[in-house]
């Protein structure tokens, strides 16, 4: 059964949508693999376009542009990096908050790692000092369940790399719970087993490609 589509915003130049976890942003290869959230919105929306995408694994906002302008205009935000993203993840083991020499005076501490393509292992990325592209994840550590053994982190992805968030909190020795990529699987031994990857695009900020309005959407996080 298909789920409804949960609408946050709905405009003549954009749309603001939640995407479930497992399914596809944009259509992929193959005929099983064209029902995803971007075909989904073009049943209703018939003239939405795409700006930006999601994870299948991922849930969360995900903008879409309305006509050609707003999403010139969208995506160059976008490449600019005007537009604000936070993302909720559980993690792995008990991540420890930075030292106050590492983190800001709200707690926020930063990743800087280059990542690639793991070209042997496609669509795995790693991170390679001599041929990644810079990289910069904000984090800070909302709590910790002692009883799973995980933590749960804010995130704010500065760039936009594939699986940045997933490969830079590998990088920290904390996968995501629930990554079928990027989890070992001697780290989920005797924990829950997840069916979903806990990651959620939460929050989303900015500016209305015609009005210029800043525009602020929060999405519940369902984990």
């Amino acid at each position: 059964m298909i789920s409804p589509l949960q609408f946050h915003h709905l405009d003549a130049d954009l749309l603001v949508v939640d995407k479930p976890a497992g399914l596809l942003a944009v259509p992929g290869r193959g005929e099983d693999k064209q029902d995803c959230l971007s075909a989904r919105v073009q049943k209703v929306c018939p003239d939405a376009l795409v700006v930006h995408r999601l994870d299948m694994a991922t849930s969360g906002l995900m903008l879409m542009a309305r006509n050609p302008s707003a999403q010139r205009v969208l995506s160059l935000a976008f490449a600019e990096r005007r537009v604000h993203k936070r993302y909720v993840a559980v993690v792995h083991g008990h991540l420890a908050p930075p030292s106050n020499d590492l983190a800001d005076a709200e707690g926020w501490a930063l990743v800087d790692l280059p990542i690639a393509v793991d070209w042997p292992n496609r669509p795995l990325r790693v991170i390679n000092h001599a041929t990644g592209k810079p990289s910069q994840t904000r984090w800070r550590v909302d709590s910790h369940d002692a009883q799973t053994q995980t933590t749960r982190l804010q995130l704010e992805p500065l760039t936009g790399r594939s699986h940045q968030l997933r490969v830079h909190l590998l990088a920290l020795g904390h996968p995501i719970v629930g990554d079928a990529l990027y989890g070992p699987s001697w780290l989920t031994e005797g924990l829950p087993l997840e069916s979903r990857l806990l990651l959620h695009a939460s929050a989303l900020a900015f500016a209305h490609p015609v009005s210029g309005e800043v525009l602020t959407f929060d999405s519940v996080v369902p984990f």
